[in-house]
């Protein structure tokens, strides 16, 4: 019997693999930049990219689900407070803990086999990986249930998977921190807009009680402070974003408007009702952010063809002449 007094249904396996979140794939599309961005920085530094970028995504694909398996499992008795997800196997069905661990641990070796494959670089990134997984859903350390921290620790998954990207193609080097830590705020501002736009739906419809009922790190937010967050994340990341692009390939930097614009239209895409940004899987369908998207892309795809001496003279100092 469940807690409402309903008779539980009992778990398939298709359950259990619902569990992986397959449908959540389309992150891994933040490992795209790191492939370009390698191979137009550092050029091929494996004999082998094609297995390279097939493993690598193999490997992320497969640590990605495993992290979603112990999430899922146990935020269960947390969810049920939340509109939708009350609805997941997890909180409805009776799935039974030693098969959830099972599954948790196969995917994991399954994203460390496939990283190993590709190189030992890749292999440390994907520990990382699952490394994170553990910080922001175990105890003692559920990262997850800490205001601020909860964003910071869970946004670190965009810059590992642009170092996924760049180890496909370059298992030799890392990339630079200024373009990783765009990476993670950039991360951090998606995640703040996500809380965001739960914040504003949940407490307006459900009331405070439920929303910190079901995640606790919402009792040290405020509609507010979740807004300003996102200002100061959004920021940073366009900050060493720029200094990124500056050092090397200021070409990109006529892009900046549309980098701009993308943070400003995923805002105000957050405080819309039942906005897409509490699902990122469903963004695809923001007919608006796509167009965005792929402007942006054909820009950059242009600028890494296209030398413009003139733009060097905004690396060094210059003064304004009046006389």
């Amino acid at each position: 019997m469940s807690a409402s007094g309903e008779t539980m249904q009992r778990a398939t396996v298709r359950d259990y693999l619902a569990l992986a979140r397959l449908d959540h794939c389309t992150k891994h599309v933040f490992i795209v930049p790191g492939i370009a961005l390698a191979w137009v920085l550092r050029g091929v530094h494996t004999e082998t990219l094609a297995l390279s970028i097939v493993a690598g995504f193999a490997a992320a694909l497969f640590v990605a689900s495993g992290n979603y398996v112990v999430n899922e499992w146990l935020d269960r008795h947390f969810d049920r407070f939340h509109p939708t997800k009350s609805q997941r196997p997890s909180v409805r069905k009776p799935l039974r803990r030693g098969y959830v661990v099972a599954e948790w641990l196969a995917l994991l070796a399954l994203g460390f086999g496939a990283a190993l494959v590709a190189s030992p670089t890749m292999l440390a990134i994907i520990v990382l990986f699952a490394a994170q997984g553990v910080v922001y859903n175990i105890r003692p350390f559920r990262s997850k249930d800490q205001p601020y921290l909860d964003v910071i620790s869970e946004s670190v998954n965009n810059p590992l998977r642009l170092m996924i990207g760049w180890a496909m193609v370059d298992p030799t080097t890392l990339p630079p921190a200024s373009i990783l830590l765009a990476y993670w705020t950039g991360g951090a501002f998606l995640m703040a807009a996500k809380r965001l736009s739960e914040y504003r739906e949940i407490v307006n419809t459900h009331g405070i009680e439920l929303l910190t009922s079901y995640r606790k790190s919402f009792g040290g937010y405020s509609e507010v402070s979740l807004t300003a967050a996102c200002l100061g994340y959004a920021l940073l990341s366009v900050f060493f974003l720029a200094v990124f692009l500056v050092k090397y390939r200021i070409e990109y930097l006529l892009a900046a408007p549309l980098v701009v614009a993308l943070f400003a239209h995923y805002l105000a895409i957050s405080m819309q009702a039942g906005s897409s940004a509490q699902k990122p899987e469903k963004l695809v369908h923001e007919r608006g952010l796509m167009v965005l998207v792929v402007l942006l892309s054909a820009a950059l795809l242009l600028l890494t063809f296209v030398d413009i001496p003139a733009l060097d003279g905004l690396a060094g100092q210059r003064y304004i002449q009046i006389r």
